[in-house]
C-alpha cells in the first residue's frame, strides 16, 4: 500500500472568483507581474483597448483551438492543463507540450498567423484570452508587457526543443519531472508534489519514448526511492538525485 498523500481531486472552481478583479490582475496572470509593480491596472489596459477575457470552462477532450485556425488570440491557462499537439497525414499524434496554470498557450501562432497546432483540455481547463493585436498594440506602450511577451516567447522555443536532443529514456523522464517540478514551483504550488493530468501514453509520445518504457523508468525510480508514484500522483523524494541525472537535457 502506497504512503504518498494523495493530492486534492477536486475539480477545479473558476479561478476567476475571487482572484482577481476590475482592477488587480489573477495570480496566475502572465502579464501581471508586470503590469501590477509598474503602476498600472486593469482599469489602463481598457483605456488602451487591450480586451481579456475570461473562458471555459472547457472539459477533458475539448479543442481550445485546432490547427489552420486563424490566429486572434493567445491564451494563459488558469486553472487545468492543456496539451498541444500536431497529426500528420497519416494520423499520427505528435504532442508538443503541456501547459500549467499561467502558461501562455498559441505563442507558436504568432509568425504563421494561423494555429499549426491543436490545443486540447486534458481536464478543467479555464483560460484567459488575450486579443493578439491589442496586446501587441499595448505592447508598444508598455516597454515592460512588451520585454515579458519577449520572455515568454524564448521560454516557448526553448521547451520545444529540450527534449530534442539524443538522450537516454532516463534522462529525459528526470528532465520531465524535474521540469514540471520547477514550473508548479514557479506559480507557487508545491515543488516536489503534484498530479500529472495527462496519461502515460501522451508523456511517451511527448517524450518521443513508448509507453512501455515511461511505465519501467517510473517503476525503477520508485525502486530507487527517487519518487513515490501513486497512480496520477507523484512525489520527487531525490529531486537532487534526478536533477543530476538530466544535467545533460537541462544545461543544453
Amino acid at each position: 500500500m502506497s504512503n504518498i498523500k494523495p493530492i486534492e481531486r477536486v475539480a477545479p472552481i473558476d479561478p476567476g472568483e475571487g482572484d482577481g478583479d476590475e482592477v488587480r490582475f489573477c495570480s496566475t496572470c502572465a502579464f501581471g507581474e508586470v503590469c501590477i509593480p509598474g503602476g498600472f491596472d486593469k482599469t489602463a489596459l481598457q483605456d488602451l483597448h487591450c480586451l481579456v477575457e475570461h473562458v471555459g470552462p472547457f472539459h477533458s477532450g475539448d479543442r481550445i483551438f485546432s490547427t489552420g485556425e486563424k490566429f486572434e488570440s493567445i491564451y494563459a491557462v488558469r486553472a487545468g492543463t492543456v496539451k498541444t499537439s500536431t497529426v500528420d497525414e497519416e494520423g499520427r499524434e505528435q504532442i508538443l507540450g503541456f501547459h500549467l496554470p499561467g502558461e501562455m498557450v498559441g505563442l507558436n501562432a504568432i509568425h504563421p498567423a494561423r494555429y499549426p497546432c491543436d490545443a486540447i483540455a486534458l481536464d478543467t481547463v479555464y483560460l484567459c484570452r488575450f486579443s493578439f493585436p491589442a496586446l501587441a498594440t499595448l505592447a508598444t506602450r508598455m516597454p515592460g508587457v512588451q520585454q515579458q511577451l519577449f520572455r515568454l516567447l524564448s521560454a516557448d522555443i526553448g521547451k520545444a526543443a529540450l527534449l530534442a536532443g539524443d538522450h537516454n529514456a532516463n534522462e529525459r523522464m528526470a528532465a520531465f519531472l524535474i521540469l514540471l517540478a520547477d514550473r508548479f514551483a514557479a506559480r507557487g504550488f508545491s515543488a516536489t508534489r503534484f498530479r500529472l493530468s495527462m496519461a502515460r501514453g501522451d508523456i511517451a509520445n511527448h517524450l518521443r519514448l513508448a509507453p512501455e518504457t515511461v511505465s519501467r523508468v517510473l517503476r525503477r525510480f520508485q525502486d530507487q526511492g527517487l519518487i513515490r508514484v501513486d497512480e496520477r500522483d507523484v512525489e520527487l523524494l531525490q529531486a537532487g538525485q534526478l536533477r543530476q541525472l538530466a544535467r545533460c537535457i537541462l544545461h543544453a
